[in-house]
C-alpha cells in the first residue's frame, strides 16, 4: 500500500479484538466503533450500577490496539485483568473501573475513551456505536422441548447469544437510537469499512440497527469488507453457512453494497451459493488461510496479511 489507508473495523467482543489486532499491524489510521449492548458480566453490573455504557467490548477493543512493546504489552495485560474474591469486586476488569472512572471525570464518552487511548498509545481510536446504552431484541423460534417451533421474543445481548433456537431477526431497543457523531464521520471518511468477524447476531448486525450508522455504511464512498467467522457460533447462528450470513446482513440492511468477502477456505461449505449470494450484494469473494492453531479463532498475523492483500488489489 502506498499509503496508509483510513480503516473502520465495526464489530464487538473478540471477533473485533481479532481484526483490531490485525488492522493496527497495517495502519495508524484505525477507528473501532463498537456494539453498547452488552448486559452481562462486570459489564452490565456497571451498567445498571452508574447508567453507563457498558465497558467491558470497548475495553476489548483498546487492548487490542496496544502496542506489541513492553508498554503495550504491559498495559493491554492491565485493561483485561479481571479480579477474583469472595467480595463484590469479584468478575470485575481492572479496564471497565478505569473506563468508568474517567466517563465520570469527563462526564463524556467519547473524550473518556480518548483519554484511555492516550494513556495506552493505543494504535487507533475507540467509539461507541451510540451514546446510550442499548438492549438487543430477539425473535426465536425456540428450540425448547415443550414449545419447540414456537417463535418467542427474547431480550439483552447475552439471552440472544445464548438462545435455544433459530433467531430470525433482532432490532434495537430504543429503535432510534442516535449514532456516535465521531462514529458517522470516521465511516464517511474512511477508505475501507470491515464489517465482522464475530458473533452475527449480537455483535455484527446491530451497527445496522443504528438508523444513522446503517445511513452512513449504505451510503459511504469507503469500501466495504464483510470479515467471516470460522465456524458457527454455538447458538446463535447454529447450523448457518457463510452465505446464510450474508442473507442476514441484507435482511436487516437491504440497501448495503459489499466489496470483498473475505472467507477462510475451511469454513466455505458452498462456494457456487456463496458468491451467488456475495454478488447480490455486489462483492467479490476473496479466500484467504486466515486460521489459528486454535479451532475457530484467527491468526492476527495471517489476517493481517489478508487484508493486506485486499487492500492492495483493490
Amino acid at each position: 500500500m502506498a499509503a496508509e489507508p483510513a480503516v473502520v473495523a465495526l464489530g464487538g467482543g473478540h471477533g473485533l479484538a481479532s481484526s483490531l489486532t490485525a488492522l493496527r499491524q497495517l495502519t495508524t489510521d484505525l477507528t473501532a466503533v463498537v456494539t453498547v449492548a452488552d448486559n452481562g458480566g462486570s459489564s452490565g453490573r456497571l451498567r445498571e450500577e452508574f447508567g453507563v455504557l457498558p465497558p467491558g467490548d470497548l475495553r476489548m477493543a483498546l487492548a487490542a490496539l496496544c502496542g506489541d512493546d513492553r508498554w503495550g504489552r504491559t498495559w493491554a495485560r492491565v485493561l483485561q485483568h479481571r479480579f477474583d474474591s469472595e467480595g463484590e469486586m469479584d468478575g470485575h476488569s481492572m479496564g471497565n473501573l478505569l473506563i468508568v472512572t474517567l466517563w465520570e471525570l469527563l462526564h463524556d464518552h467519547v473524550d473518556g475513551l480518548d483519554w484511555v487511548a492516550g494513556l495506552l498509545g493505543a494504535r487507533g481510536r475507540v467509539l461507541p456505536m451510540a451514546l446510550t446504552p442499548l438492549d438487543i431484541t430477539a425473535e426465536v423460534r425456540t428450540a425448547e422441548a415443550d414449545r419447540a417451533g414456537e417463535v418467542v421474543t427474547v431480550r439483552g445481548q447475552v439471552a440472544v447469544a445464548t438462545a435455544p433456537g433459530e433467531v430470525l431477526s433482532v432490532s434495537l431497543v430504543p429503535g432510534d437510537a442516535a449514532a456516535c457523531p465521531e462514529a458517522v464521520t470516521a465511516i464517511t471518511e474512511a477508505d475501507w469499512v470491515v464489517l465482522g468477524p464475530g458473533s452475527w447476531f449480537s455483535s455484527v448486525v446491530p451497527h445496522l440497527l443504528v438508523p444513522g450508522l446503517r445511513d452512513a455504511l449504505c451510503s459511504t464512498p469507503a469500501r466495504v469488507v464483510v470479515a467471516t467467522n470460522l465456524e458457527p457460533h454455538a447458538d446463535e447462528t447454529r447450523g448457518y453457512d457463510l452465505a446464510d450470513h450474508l442473507d442476514v446482513l441484507a435482511r436487516h440492511a437491504p440497501d448495503l453494497r459489499v466489496h470483498t468477502v473475505l472467507v477462510d477456505p475451511g469454513a466455505v461449505r458452498d462456494r457456487d451459493r456463496l458468491e451467488r449470494v456475495a454478488g447480490a450484494l455486489g462483492a467479490q469473494v476473496s479466500t484467504h488461510d486466515v486460521a489459528s492453531d486454535t479451532p475457530g479463532v484467527h491468526d492476527a498475523r495471517k489476517l493481517a496479511a489478508a487484508y493486506a492483500a485486499v487492500f492492495d488489489a483493490n
